[in-house]
């Protein structure tokens, strides 16, 4: 791997991520990614402190499995895995990352011991009897040792011969800085000298107390040594746990290092994709200080890249292996969520010349021997930078079109870098093949760094050499020898680029038009259909309010002059039957298919008689409707939710890892042993012990026929002579 990160420019990249991490691991994180990236999402709604800095326990745990006995340190690094996990169970996690934590069940002995350490990792008082009164000892005798020193220090007699009044520590030792003649006045040992001629002595007097000094932190490593035998002893007892939380721990720490990595620098976890899309959307490559966001599709099996010199193209194929790279690894980096990557199986970078004094190999050679690998590639994505590069460029040309072709068919990936325009010319007709080019600001005379899909870009090569300061009368010499017909060929080339980015330009605009403009038809329709409802309420209502007036006249012509009545009647009635209006409709023409409106309801025309229409509402219903009456309406019907058939699985209570079947029935104890697998394989414990005794031979005969046979089983073994020995087996899952 740290071939690849050279290759890519990653390795300080991937360094100040590994930094975050509580102990040094590799980055890879094994499992099933998806289920990473959901616990990683739940994680960071919480904000929880990192871990401290965590020793490798791999030795230690094979320590403890030979009965051998920890050291003090050791064991405080378990214990401060364990309070870790103590400390997150505080957190009312829910989902996948509570389900995780909670099959996580610390046992009380284990509970027990990490509450006999401070957070120095020294043993608290009251832990052990024996070990509080060697300590105070311990600390009566030193302060013992600094009252005999200021004694001797403020002696008149010794005064008159002291350098100074302070206490020096010399070789571990309490000294005193005196001067020659001391002998008289102080019975001590010399043990230095210092630069002035003076004498680091140590009295006699502290010499007697520094051995009972000695002594008594001989006793208290003796006593240190008993505590971490039994602490050694039960966490042998404990081993398969203390496997499994270590394990745990590391996993917990990839997600909490990944969190912080992409807070650091606003970055974005994009998650593999199998939809067969590739693109970058404003990439930024960490190596870069200053980087200009590349945005890029490579969804095709090919991707070849053109164009001026020193334009990016490069660093443009790095930036693309770089992201499927990170990807991978379920690594964050700058990228817009829109980024889509897809996962494959291996990423290659053949960037290098492999020519050197040591492997006698030709530049072209080398690349052969690259490209033969490939051939028995699948599912992977290859870089190549300079493709033609050690061979000549016509004939390279035609070898590279037919290796490439063939690649295809094997499922792989190419991004090529390449300045020889034959072998973009012979690849350009082809369907899997994209072309991009790196474009030249002509104004400026420099690269842009920016890059035009769709096209072949010049090299630039006369314009490079000029700008990195060689003189213009070489440069037009050399325009000479290469001919004007060449010259001519780059003139067209950068024509037709400017044309396609002028085309592209163009299109662009005219979507975003067009885009305003159905933007603008939309909202004139709801607007026309807003006012087609007022205008038809309106209307409603004055008709009613006719109809009101019309019959408290008949009213008042029942009452008085009948003759009249019938003429103003008729009057009436012809003024109510102009008052009636529909609403107001484009004339348009409806056909079965078309998403209509019917008052309230919208739906779709199932059939058509003469000037009446059969409408299916969205709820399914059917209705009879005059087609002067509809409205064509463009709004799709609303998403019916399906129903999708769940299973659930009680999750067991406990995460207990041990079963105990002493004095039990064949029958009895296969069912109770079934019911503990299945419980452990939902809990997700790797191994298990199961006790069975020894006895007559026939539970023990049951339990191994039963394991034998368990489809979930990988295999089982006697246990540790400490945890139950030929009554008990270990059982791997």
């Amino acid at each position: 791997m740290q071939n690849i990160l050279k290759k890519l420019d990653l390795i300080d990249y991937i360094d100040s991520f590994s930094k975050l991490m509580a102990r040094e691991k590799s980055i890879i994180l094994e499992g099933d990614i998806n289920l990473h990236y959901k616990l990683i999402n739940e994680l960071s709604k919480f904000d929880i402190k990192a871990p401290n800095k965590i020793e490798n326990l791999d030795s230690a745990l094979m320590h403890i499995q030979k009965q051998g006995i920890l050291k003090i340190d050791d064991i405080f690094e378990f214990i401060k895995i364990i309070n870790y996990f103590r400390y997150l169970k505080r957190f009312s996690f829910d989902g996948k990352l509570f389900e995780w934590i909670d099959k996580i069940s610390i046992p009380n002995d284990i509970l027990k011991i990490s509450d006999y350490f401070d957070d120095k990792a020294n043993l608290k008082d009251g832990i052990n009897e024996d070990f509080d009164n060697i300590k105070y000892a311990i600390s009566k005798n030193k302060e013992t040792i600094k009252q005999s020193l200021y004694k001797i220090i403020n002696s008149t007699k010794v005064r008159s011969y002291l350098v100074d009044s302070q206490v020096h520590y010399i070789n571990g030792e309490e000294a005193l800085l005196v001067r020659g003649g001391f002998n008289h006045v102080l019975n001590g040992s010399v043990i230095d000298r210092s630069n002035s001629g003076f004498f680091y002595v140590v009295p006699h007097s502290i010499s007697e107390l520094k051995q009972k000094q000695s002594d008594l932190r001989n006793k208290q490593e003796e006593i240190l040594y008993k505590i971490c035998k039994e602490i050694s002893s039960l966490f042998e007892k404990n081993l398969l746990f203390l496997k499994f939380i270590n394990k745990e721990f590391d996993k917990f720490d990839h997600y909490q290092a990944r969190l912080f990595f992409a807070k650091a620098g606003d970055k974005n976890f994009i998650l593999p994709s199998k939809s067969g899309t590739n693109k970058l959307v404003d990439f930024c490559h960490p190596a870069l200080s200053n980087p200009k966001p590349i945005s890029i599709d490579f969804t095709k099996s090919v991707v070849m890249i053109t164009g001026v010199n020193a334009g990016g193209k490069t660093m443009m194929l790095k930036s693309i292996l770089s992201a499927v790279f990170l990807s991978k690894y379920l690594l964050p980096y700058k990228a817009h969520h829109d980024t889509v990557v897809s996962n494959f199986k291996s990423i290659n970078a053949v960037l290098d010349d492999p020519q050197s004094v040591k492997n006698d190999i030709s530049t072209f050679a080398g690349r052969m021997v690259e490209f033969s690998k490939l051939f028995a590639s699948r599912n992977a994505i290859v870089g190549v930078d300079e493709i033609e590069l050690g061979t000549d460029s016509d004939e390279a040309a035609s070898l590279f079109k037919v290796i490439v072709e063939d690649l295809i068919q094997r499922d792989i990936k190419i991004i090529i870098t390449t300045h020889h325009k034959r072998l973009a010319a012979l690849m350009a007709s082809n369907e899997n093949v994209e072309l991009i080019a790196a474009l030249y600001d002509e104004e400026n005379r420099k690269p842009t760094y920016e890059f035009l899909q769709g096209t072949i870009g010049r090299s630039y090569a006369f314009e490079t050499a000029t700008r990195y300061g060689i003189p213009i009368s070489v440069v037009n010499r050399v325009r000479e020898v290469y001919g004007d017909d060449k010259d001519k060929l780059n003139e067209l080339i950068e024509r037709s680029s400017s044309l396609e980015r002028e085309y592209k330009q163009k299109i662009a605009k005219l979507d975003d038009e067009i885009a305003n403009m159905q933007r603008i038809s939309g909202n004139l329709k709801d607007q026309k259909e807003k006012l087609d409802e007022h205008i038809y309420s309106e209307k409603s209502k004055l008709h009613k309010e006719y109809n009101d007036a019309r019959d408290e006249a008949k009213k008042a012509i029942k009452a008085k002059l009948v003759g009249e009545s019938h003429q103003h009647l008729n009057v009436a009635h012809k003024m109510a039957v102009e008052i009636k209006t529909e609403k107001v409709q484009e004339a348009v023409e409806l056909s079965i298919g078309d998403r209509v409106k019917y008052r309230n309801t919208k739906g779709t025309i199932v059939s058509i008689k003469g000037a009446k229409a059969f409408i299916e509402n969205d709820m399914g219903m059917k209705v009879q409707v005059l087609l002067a009456d509809i409205s064509r309406s463009g709004n799709p019907p609303p998403k019916i939710p399906t129903k999708k058939a769940t299973i659930t699985i009680e999750k067991p209570e406990t995460g207990n890892i041990k079963l105990d079947l002493h004095g039990q029935r064949a029958e009895e104890a296969l069912e109770n042993l079934d019911k503990f697998l299945s419980d452990a394989l939902l809990a997700g414990f790797e191994e298990v012990l199961v006790y069975h005794g020894i006895g007559t031979g026939k539970l023990a005969f049951a339990v191994k026929e039963a394991l034998k046979q368990h489809p979930k089983v990988r295999g089982f073994e006697d246990a540790h002579p400490s945890s139950g020995g030929f009554g008990a087996k270990v059982v791997k899952l």
